[in-house]
């Protein structure tokens, strides 16, 4: 039997019952969730309208389009050279897609290759100090921009924001992964 995670007890199993064992979903927890989708779904409106990407990419003086930032990304949040298809699974996209984005970037001195320590046929993505300096500008743009967004709530729900938030996304992460791994059928 799979444990369940409860909101009350963040990161520990949920008393098993026949109310809470794994299965199909109890109409409560459907209607739950159900009731925050259309949230999700204005936040992401809200970022795509607003252009919060690009005008983060402007603000960092870089002007590039959103997959060459997340290709910047991706490397700053690996905070190590990454493989082509490394930064392509991070971005969720083929590595043909990032090989176009990383020539672009190291036309403009923002990344290079080197040679991977552990196959000297294969070479490593890395950020240049020019493109570490343009990513963390525009982290600091979005990191300036949320911190306004949040500056009038209390720091106990800032911190309750950031634990269920960093709580989802390894849920989500961890479930997909497992997804992942089951053989299909």
């Amino acid at each position: 039997m799979e444990a369940i995670m409860t909101p009350e007890s963040p990161g520990a199993p949920a008393a098993t019952g026949t109310d809470q064992c794994a299965g199909p979903p109890q109409p409560d927890a459907i209607s739950g969730f159900l009731s925050a989708l259309p949230r999700f779904t204005q936040l992401n409106a809200a970022f795509t309208k607003g252009r919060l990407p690009e005008r983060a990419a402007e603000a960092s003086g870089l002007h590039l389009d959103k997959p060459a930032m997340g290709v910047l990304f991706s490397l700053r949040t690996a905070d190590r050279a990454l493989r082509i298809g490394e930064i392509a699974e991070r971005m969720a996209v083929v590595g043909p897609h990032v090989t176009r984005h990383v020539q672009v970037l190291e036309k403009r001195g923002l990344v290079h290759r080197v040679t991977d320590p552990e196959d000297r046929r294969a070479s490593l993505i890395e950020l240049t100090p020019r493109g570490r300096e343009g990513i963390e500008r525009y982290g600091a743009s979005l990191f300036s921009w949320f911190t306004d967004v949040l500056a009038d709530w209390p720091a106990q729900d800032r911190s309750e924001l950031t634990r269920l938030l960093t709580r989802l996304a390894n849920d989500v992460t961890d479930r997909i992964a497992r997804l992942d791994e089951e053989p299909e059928g």
